[in-house]
């Protein structure tokens, strides 16, 4: 019999300075496939042999020269890289995906931030955002039904009140303005999506997953942000182990933690 499968999502924010941190939570917490966002490298200077060396030889990856993208999927198990749809109206490498032996897929995301003005027409990088999230709902639609899928990432939206420390004072805030949590919400639907988190913890509940670098003590703060998701379609969800669905803060602390908390959940195999 197969064991399960556990999946972890990760915004690292640079894998080079931080595969330290990757190794450490691997071997602490056994997790079969590491999906992470903002590796920032290109892909000949991706670190192959630490991943390796923690036992997660096979990776699919995509890096780019400059800037803060680049996404990557290693794993315990072999790995076939599948299409993605056309998300990223610049090109950046910040969609990627791999189907496991079992034929699950794992899509990983990195969604732009937006910038600080949540103006489209004063600020291209939220106009880039906002197409994003357009796109994002009628791509998968058109994806291959009946395939199990699973679509991972730093989504950074918060979408809903209870994914934030202050709904009203962040609703003017890039990342929970309506704008964003409304197509984020609209895009999942549409594409059959269910959102892990919220089956697992009740929407009165506070979750995070993102900790800003600007407080000085950002757990007594904590002025927290759901931005990092995990969502299965409906050919998945008849494998997936709700109750896994895990938050892992302890992360965001220790060596150059990253400001990002992993995220898991466990799939039947």
């Amino acid at each position: 019999m197969t064991r399960p499968i556990k999946i972890t999502t990760w915004n690292i924010n640079s894998v080079r300075l931080r595969a330290p941190n990757v190794e450490a939570f691997v071997a602490a917490e056994k997790p079969d496939v590491v999906c992470l966002q903002e590796t920032k490298c290109q892909d000949a200077e991706f670190p192959l042999k630490a991943f390796k060396d923690m036992g997660l030889p096979y990776l699919v990856i995509r890096g780019q020269r400059g800037g803060h993208a680049g996404v990557a999927i290693a794993s315990r198990l072999p790995l076939e890289q599948v299409d993605v749809p056309d998300l990223c109206r610049e090109n950046h490498a910040r969609v990627i995906a791999a189907r496991l032996p079992s034929g699950l897929e794992v899509h990983n995301i990195y969604l732009p931030a937006g910038g600080d003005t949540p103006d489209p027409d004063a600020n291209d990088k939220f106009a880039h955002k906002l197409d994003f999230l357009d796109r994002l709902g009628p791509g998968y639609k058109k994806l291959k039904k009946g395939v199990k899928r699973v679509l991972v990432g730093d989504l950074n939206v918060a979408p809903h009140e209870n994914d934030v420390w202050s709904h009203k004072q962040l609703l003017g805030i890039v990342s929970h303005t309506p704008q964003e949590t409304e197509r984020l919400e609209d895009s999942r639907k549409s594409a059959g999506f269910e959102d892990i988190a919220r089956l697992a913890v009740p929407e009165e509940q506070k979750l995070y997953t993102w900790w800003s670098y600007r407080a000085a003590d950002w757990a007594a703060s904590n002025r927290g942000r759901r931005l990092d998701h995990i969502w299965a379609n409906k050919a998945a969800m008849e494998d997936v182990k709700v109750s896994s669905y895990r938050i892992h803060p302890a992360w965001r602390s220790g060596w150059k933690p990253s400001d990002h908390a992993p995220v898991s959940l466990t799939l039947k195999a």
